[in-house]
């Protein structure tokens, strides 16, 4: 129950489906500020100028009276920023003003006699009680929806406003930027009965502040769960794999589902955005070894095509060969070359390729000029020339 501003109803528990609900703003019939506490301190230093323009100056009893009833009021407005809480400020107001002074008189400072001086002050001070709150500054990227004895009056905002007093009512306050909202779905089935789970965000805004409040109790739960909703229901329509490949259909199709339910509400999806897709564990494992496999399966056809390709090669090259041995002994001799270059290497050859290369006879002749050097070299040493000769054979 909701008496003067006190017991006011407690906000309803967030719904366990949304997964990070926002902060919710404290509802009350208008928002209570600095500009509202400067605006009736503004009313009320009117009244006193007034007062003594035309009677002379005032006491400062009454002054520090006046001031005082107006910085409580403002903290009965700023606790509870309702109508029904006009009351209390009223009552302290006029208990600051005209309340006795101590049983002694120890609060003579503050003691003072009613006149007609005091009037304007005291009426600015009540007049700011009732219109200060009336002050509301809402900002750039928010629309303020004012309801008057109940009924729809008009948007304002943003900027500096005005409400009337005790009939105008600031219903809410919406934010038209843009929104992301994150939501899931789990063990969702999809059209070849996988179950997986789903995480997602969509990215919508306000356009019509009216219709958002005015259409649907809460816009947010409604915009949630309806994507939730939307989700399943395209889910469901496609295959594991279809699902993994082609995302982007799926985002239009829940994108049209949820804008052509939200539009009536003020509200337009501008896109929706998977997050995270989970797989149950051990369709995981199965999926990891059929992608092994297949890259298993490349990986040895590839290498098959290397060996065809390798083997018409050497076709090629033994068709090029055929009816020049000479031209295939300079190829082999070559090879052997290069396979002796490296210092210390060893060479393990055939019989049979070293006849059909003629290898002795090669390498004979090669001893044979080396020998001849080497005599040349020696000079008048026969004997020595005849052992290297011999040697060499």
């Amino acid at each position: 129950m909701d008496i003067f501003g006190f017991g006011a109803k407690k906000d309803a528990a967030p719904n366990p489906r949304i997964v990070n609900p926002p902060t919710r703003r404290r509802g009350g019939d208008f928002s209570f500020g600095i500009f509202s506490f400067l605006f009736m301190i503004a009313l009320a230093s009117i009244g006193a100028a007034v007062g003594g323009i035309a009677f002379g100056s005032l006491s400062p009893a009454v002054l520090i009276r006046g001031y005082a009833a107006l910085a409580l009021a403002a903290l009965v407005y700023a606790v509870y920023p309702s109508w029904n809480a006009f009351l209390y400020a009223l009552l302290l107001v006029l208990a600051a003003l005209f309340a006795a002074t101590g049983l002694r008189g120890e609060w003579a400072l503050l003691g003072y006699e009613l006149d007609a001086s005091q009037m304007p002050f005291i009426l600015g001070v009540l007049a700011a009680v009732i219109v200060g709150p009336s002050v509301q500054v809402v900002a750039q990227w928010d629309k303020a929806l004012v309801l008057r004895l109940g009924r729809f009056h008009k948007v304002k905002g943003p900027g500096l406003f005005a409400l009337a007093p005790l009939l105008d009512r600031c219903a809410a306050v919406v934010d038209t930027r843009i929104r992301v909202t994150d939501f899931s779905a789990e063990r969702i089935l999809t059209k070849d009965t996988v179950p997986i789970h789903v995480d997602a965000l969509a990215f919508w805004m306000i356009w019509d502040a009216q219709k958002a409040i005015l259409e649907v109790e809460d816009f947010l739960e409604a915009v949630t769960l309806s994507a939730q909703t939307a989700l399943r229901d395209s889910v469901g329509k496609y295959s594991l794999t279809t699902l993994l490949s082609e995302r982007e259909t799926l985002y239009r199709e829940i994108q049209s589902i949820l804008d052509a339910k939200t539009n009536p509400w003020g509200i337009t999806i501008l896109s929706v955005e998977f997050v995270d897709i989970q797989l149950p564990k051990d369709l995981e494992d199965v999926m990891s070894r059929q992608a092994q496999a297949e890259r298993e399966k490349k990986s040895r056809l590839l290498l098959a095509e290397a060996e065809q390709e390798i083997a018409g090669k050497f076709v090629a090259a033994a068709a090029a060969y055929e009816g020049h041995p000479e031209a295939l002994n300079l190829r082999g001799m070559n090879m052997v070359y290069d396979a002796m270059k490296a210092r210390g290497s060893m060479v393990l050859l055939p019989s049979n390729a070293l006849q059909g290369m003629n290898m002795g006879s090669v390498l004979g002749t090669v001893g044979l000029a080396k020998s001849s050097s080497g005599a040349a070299a020696l000079g008048d040493s026969p004997g020595r020339a005849e052992s290297i000769e011999t040697e060499e054979a």
